[in-house]
């Protein structure tokens, strides 16, 4: 069966990741495009609101939503009342409560919702979290460090409240973690850099615990939205017993003991569609808040310091 589905917010994640993996698979056909202004690419049908899709192409019936995530929870609302299945970009929504919301009401409309989390589709992270898999961690450092005028030129909405800031990119970082971990992880400690002209943090650092820590033990991480020159996304974790792995490239590339094993060019986003081709045909949805419900914490006990201010 072919899936129309329709994207909904036709930014840069949609251009270059959304639009090429829909087409390139044979599940999905890609309809229409919903923009406030208009935009489209391939020439396909685009409208303002979902509403006047829904009523111009009832056999749409799959829609993939990639706006930001304040305001967010409106837009999938309505596409789950209208009776459509929702894959949506990370981070799902806001907010705690809202993807909670949202999640129940999907079961109760009967559709299937994916919270997609891409950089988790590397096979690099499923064999780190293979390894990891009944191991106990006694070091775990994440090194999450980029530019942000070089990955989110003009995007306003990120510095402002429900932006996310630094955790717009980190929160891929925490995805990666909440899936190789091999015991829960939660944040003891936390701290937030915030310019001085804007809501969200441009830096952080996290301490986290688990339920039964290694003694001595240490859990980090740093995010910095001020790299110039060579980017780094990087998890580096130490077992108990002595193994060493590092996730380098956003978990592309797997190193144990010092050995590359994984180097593989990314397939996020084709993986992505394809386990929503898998969902829709079992009719399950598939929805993780564990790495949003990280950041939440994060905010929640983190102590706020204010720095210069940023300038675009």
């Amino acid at each position: 069966m072919t899936h129309r589905i329709a994207i909904i917010g036709l930014g840069k994640i949609a251009i270059d990741q959304h639009v090429p993996s829909i087409m390139a698979n044979d599940d999905f056909e890609l309809a229409a495009i919903v923009s406030g202004r208009r935009a489209t690419v391939h020439d396909l049908p685009s409208f303002r609101t979902q509403e006047e899709l829904y009523e111009a192409m009832p056999d749409v019936k799959t829609v993939a939503i990639c706006t930001p995530p304040a305001g967010r929870f409106e837009t999938v609302r309505t596409a789950l009342h209208a009776g459509r299945d929702v894959l949506i970009e990370k981070p799902p929504s806001a907010t705690l409560g809202e993807i909670t919301e949202l999640a129940a009401l999907a079961t109760a409309e009967r559709r299937v919702f994916f919270t997609t989390w891409h950089s988790r589709f590397n096979p690099a992270v499923e064999e780190a979290r293979r390894l990891l898999a009944g191991r106990r961690l006694q070091r775990l450092e994440v090194d999450w460090r980029e530019d942000v005028r070089r990955w989110h030129p003009g995007q306003a909405w990120i510095w402002q409240a429900g932006g996310f800031g630094v955790f717009d990119p980190g929160i891929n970082a925490l995805s990666i973690v909440t899936e190789i971990m091999p015991e829960p992880i939660f944040v003891a400690s936390a701290r937030l850099e915030v310019p001085a002209n804007r809501q969200t943090p441009i830096g952080a650092e996290i301490t986290f615990a688990t339920p039964d820590p290694v003694p001595d033990s240490r859990l980090t991480a740093i995010f910095d939205w001020r790299k110039e020159g060579e980017q780094s996304w990087t998890i580096s974790a130490e077992t108990t017993e002595g193994t060493r792995l590092v996730l380098t490239e956003g978990g592309a590339k797997l190193t144990v003991n010092d050995e590359l094993v994984i180097d593989e060019p990314s397939q996020e986003y084709p993986r992505i569609y394809a386990l929503w081709a898998q969902l829709l045909a079992e009719g399950r949805s598939h929805v993780d808040v564990r790495p949003l419900r990280l950041v939440a914490d994060a905010f929640l006990v983190g102590d706020r310091e204010q720095t210069d201010a940023f300038k675009d």
